[in-house]
């Protein structure tokens, strides 16, 4: 992990202004202790306070949208893997008070062998309405409180009274805040947010594990054209390597953070990450869009695209474990010039054979690479002789050089591609869907 990646850690809130230039722009998480802890919802909601109680009160009667896995205590993205349901909060509210309860006579059973038995169902125990889920399928991820698209999505405004906009925030457009819910332990697949996120732990804890979007190619995004294009591949709790080699690697690029009730985090968009959160966790984010993305013209989109695909696509032929034994095989690099010069005449057919029969994608790359670096440490003059005399030994001296670009093009193609697997996912060689006389 490069020291420019590594996560901050402040006791104070910074200002706005020093958010947004020494942190924000940086584009790496931060975290902030104890900034949130004199929220009224840090004591108010409290479940050892009775906060449960004072929820159901002031929300119990308003309906929202709970997100339902049968994976559980893992929730996955990917709307295969998961339903939205909606139920009334206060039925919520009542698997948390159930699942509490069920805590207290497993531990009362554990030191007086009574309470909780082994092998009796919290199903059976609860009044779900879910009549196959377990309460602890149950998950309420990202409930509104306010969301700047759509204000008919939002169930929980009346919890904005409980909370106190940070600082950092107060000169941002917010997209939304939401509220995070877990009455048993619980899980997200790693992910990653197209949003800058402070997310604020309200009470409970959460272990957040984060990773750079450099490291993207480790997780094996989902494909850039599929529905949860935003998560990972790769079920990190149980990788199977021989799908996902990279994914074994991983860890090696992630960082960890345990956050407590009253902390907060900044994860910038585009990091990946994954959360554990304890029993009975409540916390809230806000979303908002990042400076970046907010300056991008949509008629540059074109060239951003190509621009970064180029560099991702050279950054990837310079990583190329092969290429780079290659490179360490073709010696100094005024060493080239003596064994070209004495092939050439010497063995004027060797070289010719080579360039046109011979020569591999790889080793065009390596070839011309090699004569750049040459370039850059003689003169004009050496220069232009160096390559009189190479390209002289060619009956044609165009088939040549159209060998050496067409190797280099060869090579430059099986990077790309190996970018398109590593960032984008999927396989690329779809059948093309034809409307009319317009292809999709």
């Amino acid at each position: 992990m490069e020291d420019s990646l590594r996560i901050q850690r402040f006791d104070q809130l910074p200002s706005a202004t020093q958010f947004a230039s020494q942190i924000e722009s940086r584009n790496v998480p931060a975290v902030f202790v104890g900034c949130v802890k004199d929220w009224k919802a840090v004591s108010k909601w409290n479940p050892c306070n009775g906060g449960l109680d004072y929820l159901e009160e002031r929300v119990g009667s308003f309906m929202v949208e709970a997100m339902l896995s049968r994976t559980a205590p893992v929730f996955y993205g990917d709307l295969r893997s998961h339903e939205r349901v909606p139920l009334p909060f206060s039925t919520f509210i009542g698997f948390c008070k159930q699942h509490r309860q069920n805590v207290d006579n497993s531990c009362s059973f554990n030191s007086n062998s009574e309470g909780h038995k082994p092998g009796e169902s919290d199903t059976e125990q609860g009044c779900s309405p879910f009549v196959d889920a377990a309460p602890q399928q149950i998950y309420l991820a990202q409930v509104p409180i306010i969301n700047a698209e759509n204000e008919e999505r939002v169930q929980l405004e009346t919890l904005r009274e409980d909370m106190q906009l940070p600082a950092i925030l107060e000169e941002k457009n917010l997209s939304s805040i939401n509220l995070w819910m877990n009455n048993a332990k619980a899980r997200s697949s790693a992910h990653y947010d197209p949003h800058h996120n402070l997310l604020c732990i309200v009470t409970g804890r959460k272990q957040v594990v984060l990773w750079p979007p450099s490291a993207s190619p480790m997780l094996y995004p989902m494909p850039i054209y599929g529905e949860a294009s935003n998560h990972s591949s790769v079920a990190l709790e149980n990788p199977d390597f021989s799908v996902h080699p990279r994914a074994q690697y991983s860890m090696e690029y992630s960082q960890k953070v345990i956050l407590h009730a009253g902390d907060a985090l900044f994860i910038p968009e585009g990091w990946f990450h994954q959360v554990d959160s304890y029993d009975l966790t409540i916390a809230v984010n806000y979303w908002w869009c990042s400076s970046i993305m907010s300056s991008l013209a949509d008629h540059m989109d074109a060239y951003y695209l190509r621009r970064i695909l180029r560099r991702l696509t050279d950054r990837e032929m310079d990583r190329t474990k092969y290429f780079s034994r290659v490179l360490l095989l073709c010696g100094d690099r005024r060493g080239i010039y003596q064994s070209c010069l004495v092939t050439k005449h010497n063995f004027p057919r060797t070289l010719e054979a080579l360039i046109l029969h011979l020569l591999s994608p790889v080793g065009a790359e390596v070839l011309t690479r090699k004569f750049d670096d040459i370039d850059k440490q003689n003169s004009e003059e050496h220069r232009n002789k160096f390559y009189q005399v190479f390209y002289g030994v060619f009956d044609n001296q165009f088939a040549a050089m159209d060998a050496i670009l067409n190797g280099k093009e060869s090579f430059a193609r099986q990077a790309f591609k190996n970018v398109l697997d590593k960032y984008l996912g999927g396989n690329f060689n779809v059948p093309k869907l034809c409307v009319g006389r317009d292809i999709l």
